[in-house]
């Protein structure tokens, strides 16, 4: 059984996620996303023989709040 994990960056683009780019480290992860200037999304995900069995969220940062 193959079985890894990653960390995913995903950005929000006109409401629909799209993924940006994947990491070994968490650190280059997480300072991709923070260099992103639009909402975006960090997970560690694990892969299960090429699919993805779990996923987990570690931050999401950028704009939540609606416009006035």
């Amino acid at each position: 059984m193959d079985r890894f994990q990653q960390y995913e960056v995903w950005q929000m683009n006109e409401g629909k996620w799209e993924f940006v780019s994947s990491f070994a480290e968490l650190e280059v992860a997480q300072s991709v996303a923070m260099n992103r200037k639009s909402r975006v999304r960090l997970l560690k995900v694990t892969y299960e023989n090429g699919a993805s069995v779990e996923q987990e969220m570690i931050a999401e940062v950028g704009e939540t709040r609606g416009q006035p």
